[in-house]
């Protein structure tokens, strides 16, 4: 039996027109005819969930994300809500553990529950959204990409890779290794190639490889990267943190063995959320989580509200705030 994505597909449209359609809310006459015409030759017959979705529609937003305990996701989190709440919506928080299975069923729970729409930071580069987005709701990505042509809003993470080396060789750091989360991860693989790009041009002999580290984005992996680093032949004299909570694992171990900043250089993509240390002795590349979450929000109310211009992606810039020398 043919889906509202088929249908979509063929006519040309996206799903939540089709669902538009089928429901009676007005759209152009010649999406109408599209749909129309391309639920015919699929001989498509809309169940009873996809005709009344929007009288059963809720007035519920979920936010999936996969890590509750990371301070960024809660940053973004207090975006999204400020921004549903003051529109008449509240959100539901799921969180995935960066996995798949969780945040299918997730997903899954958001179409039987017939909630407005998703806003979604995936759990890897494997995340399906068709059942989703056969049902007609709107999802919008966060801090990733999905592979899928939705609405998004995303960090310029090799910039913020870039900015956090280029501060270490300015400092006179010639060693700098970098620590990120797993490969698979848009985000930590694009900071890293920010770094790898500023390593191959400053130190043109340097083997890059040597000095990187793909782990978890928790404090945990960052630990356990910076300690491997740390038992090298030749240590790192600085490193790259590709998130806030392998900055914290990666000063933990620094402090450990005497090796806190300016000994051993540190710059963190993301606000470091706690340390022993000062905040101004590490420099991090400061991402506006919040914004991201407000700006994700407002894109999936115009989704939720009818606007069905193509998708769209914006991308925020982190600012660089330096290490200050101590007094």
């Amino acid at each position: 039996m043919a889906t509202i994505y088929e249908v979509a597909k063929l006519a040309g449209v996206s799903p939540a027109t089709v669902s538009r359609v089928f429901n009676g809310v007005a759209v152009s006459d010649e999406k109408v005819l599209a749909v129309r015409e391309a639920a015919r030759q699929l001989k498509f017959t809309p169940n009873r969930t996809a005709r009344t979705l929007r009288k059963q529609e809720s007035e519920v937003i979920a936010l999936v994300i996969p890590d509750i305990e990371n301070p960024y996701f809660t940053e973004l989190a207090r975006g999204v809500e400020d921004v549903a709440q003051s529109a008449g919506f509240s959100v539901v928080l799921a969180n995935t553990d960066a996995q798949l299975e969780k945040e299918a069923t997730y997903l899954q729970i958001a179409i039987s529950e017939h909630m407005a729409g998703v806003i979604l930071a995936a759990a890897s580069d494997h995340t399906n959204l068709d059942d989703i987005q056969a049902a007609g709701r709107p999802v919008v990505a966060v801090d990733r990409g999905t592979g899928y042509d939705i609405d998004g809003v995303v960090m310029a993470n090799r910039t913020a890779g870039q900015a956090a080396t280029e501060h270490l060789v300015r400092a006179g750091y010639r060693r700098i290794a970098c620590i990120t989360g797993p490969e698979r991860i848009e985000t930590a693989y694009e900071r890293a190639q920010g770094w790898r790009a500023v390593v191959t041009r400053e130190f043109p002999g340097a083997d890059p490889d040597e000095l990187l580290r793909y782990s978890t984005f928790r404090v945990d992996g960052g630990r356990d990267v910076m300690e491997e680093l740390l038992a090298l032949p030749e240590p790192p004299d600085a490193v790259v943190a590709g998130n806030n909570l392998l900055g914290v694992g990666a000063i933990q171990v620094l402090t450990e063995h005497g090796l806190t900043p300016p000994k051993l250089g540190v710059a963190v993509v993301g606000s470091l959320p706690f340390t022993t240390l000062s905040p101004s002795a590490v420099t991090v590349v400061r991402l506006p989580a919040r914004h991201m979450g407000v700006t994700a929000a407002k894109m999936l109310l115009e989704r939720i509200a009818g606007d069905d211009q193509p998708a769209r992606t914006v991308v925020l810039r982190g600012e660089l705030q330096p290490a200050r020398p101590a007094d």
